[in-house]
């Protein structure tokens, strides 16, 4: 859908509510739509997840900045997820989480990188540097087994990998600015190796590396 003068696309704003079950596929939620496919959807982006809790902690920011917490924030949907729930923030689960959701299996695949188009959807300069700046960036996760999703279904936890890589420690490095941080070169060299990270992902903590 139109989303700038310029012509730009997005379905950031496109919050539409469910209420009965519907198909999660391998490329997504039946009849969901992205705006950008060059750099939106696909296998390892089917599912954008957004944590609860971080609505409360944007609208303790905008609180502190003495402005009203802004509408979005007043429901979820708010950062264009397709799914939003408790307990499941970026340090408490990892690339490789696999969860049950109704009859389909998912598995984390790769952090959120924020763009431009979240200043633009909340109105707000600097939207986008505050997820990098907190971390609270969301996640996609990628369909291992499709199946039927319905409104409060629970979300269980099926398999947790050994590495240790949080999707909050990957989103740190190869996004928030840690790859320039001392000995940052091998625990790169470490993500580009890891096989249920992304692939583009893969590639950019491969490039970052050789840059180090």
């Amino acid at each position: 859908m139109p989303f700038r003068a310029d012509g730009a696309t997005s379905t950031i704003g496109s919050r539409i509510a469910i209420d009965q079950p519907i198909m999660l596929t391998s490329l997504g939620f039946a009849g969901d739509k992205v705006g950008d496919p060059a750099v939106h959807g696909g296998l390892d982006k089917a599912v954008h997840f957004y944590p609860v809790e971080h609505y409360a902690a944007w609208a303790e920011d905008f609180r502190k900045a003495h402005l009203e917490p802004h509408p979005h924030l007043q429901h979820l949907g708010g950062f264009g997820e397709n799914i939003a729930a408790s307990g499941m923030t970026e340090d408490r689960v990892c690339i490789g989480d696999r969860f049950r959701i109704g009859s389909a299996l998912v598995e984390i695949s790769q952090g959120r990188q924020p763009c431009w188009k979240i200043d633009h959807h909340f109105g707000v300069k600097g939207m986008t540097a505050g997820v990098i700046r907190t971390g609270r960036s969301g996640y996609y996760l990628r369909v291992i087994e499709e199946g039927q999703v319905s409104p409060g279904d629970s979300i269980e936890q099926t398999e947790r990998p050994r590495h240790g890589w949080t999707v909050e420690r990957v989103f740190q490095l190869l996004i928030g600015g840690l790859h320039k941080a001392e000995g940052a070169n091998e625990a790169l060299k470490e993500l580009a190796e890891l096989e249920t990270l992304a692939d583009n992902w893969r590639e950019r903590a491969l490039k970052l590396s050789t840059l180090s």
